[in-house]
């Protein structure tokens, strides 16, 4: 039987190779372009093949539909939990940071979510929606913004929350638990849990107030 530390040590050796790499921005620029074509955001055919199913964790009866585009890295987490479902044409990208998919969610036709994005479980996203933790810096004006430093931060959806039709929400917000997002909004700010926001910028139309157990309008 392995000691604990023994069995500690692959790990401590992949970290360590990890560290070595990102140290090294040579190394890293031949190791990035051995997972992925120059120039593109998508991994190559072998790291889908034969690296990506070892990395991630897809729950029991979880389905990603044929049509969808899943350029996910192995450098970050993709998750996606019991029972959810990923439908045609969706783009699924962790290439800037992780995306957790909780259980019985759907992730409907045509979204878009680009990493760090956490969410949580029995939620819904209609069609078109993008949910993007990534940022493009542009304060260089001697440099194009694709050369630009890029930035980070993660999205939060809470279990329960039904997002409408073509919603952006941007990197950083947090959606609180059974909110519920309108169709077309853009959500920049934080929304509180059990609330019901809309526009643009999105407001919030109506919280739930647990005194009374009604829906009460905000505005």
């Amino acid at each position: 039987m392995k000691k604990e530390s023994d069995s500690g040590k692959p790990i401590s050796a992949v970290r360590s190779l990890i560290r070595k790499i990102k140290a090294d921005p040579k190394l890293k620029l031949f190791v990035i372009n051995l997972l992925t074509p120059k120039n593109q955001a998508r991994p190559r055919l072998w790291v889908k093949l034969f690296l990506n199913p070892f990395r991630h964790k897809r729950g029991r009866h979880s389905c990603i539909r044929r049509r969808t585009r899943l350029d996910v890295f192995p450098w970050n987490d993709f998750v996606l939990g019991k029972a959810s479902t990923i439908e045609d044409f969706a783009t699924i990208n962790n290439g800037a940071g992780p995306l957790y998919i909780g259980e019985h969610t759907r992730i409907g036709i045509s979204c878009t979510l680009i990493g760090p994005v956490t969410i949580g479980n029995d939620v819904m996203l209609a069609q078109n929606i993008v949910l993007s933790g990534l940022n493009h810096s542009y304060e260089d004006i001697s440099k194009p913004i694709s050369l630009q430093k890029q930035s980070t931060s993660m999205i939060t959806i809470g279990d329960e929350v039904w997002i409408g039709a073509n919603v952006v929400i941007v990197a950083g917000v947090t959606v609180g638990k059974h909110s519920v997002i309108a169709a077309g909004s853009v959500v920049t700010k934080d929304v509180p849990p059990f609330s019901v926001v809309a526009g643009n910028p999105a407001k919030i139309l109506k919280a739930y107030n647990p005194g009374t157990n009604q829906w009460e309008r905000k505005i």
